[in-house]
């Protein structure tokens, strides 16, 4: 199983509730506010009266089928509006309950 951290604008919580549906990604953790800033662009998201824009995060734990999938479509997400700014970040569930 492969662990898919997404870090994206809540003005993409809507595409990225599609993409995960799409992709029959049932399960999630979703937090609703975020604070960040991205690497290279992008403005700042922390909430504040200066920089009013919040992130949100979903952590999903997907088949490795899935996954290809699933970053393809994040990935679309991102290249339509880069400013406003999606990651999405992977790594191995090596066991659950």
């Amino acid at each position: 199983m492969k662990a898919v951290m997404i870090i994206y604008n809540q003005a993409h919580n809507s595409l990225v509730q599609a993409a995960l549906d799409k992709c029959t990604v049932r399960g999630f953790t979703k937090w609703p506010e975020v604070q960040g800033r991205g690497t290279h662009k992008g403005e700042p998201h922390y909430g504040t009266h200066a920089w009013p824009s919040m992130n949100m995060a979903t952590l999903a734990v997907v088949e490795p089928e899935k996954l290809s999938i699933l970053l393809a479509e994040l990935k679309a997400i991102n290249d339509s509006a880069e400013k406003q700014g999606l990651r999405a970040f992977v790594w191995e569930a090596e066991s659950a309950i």
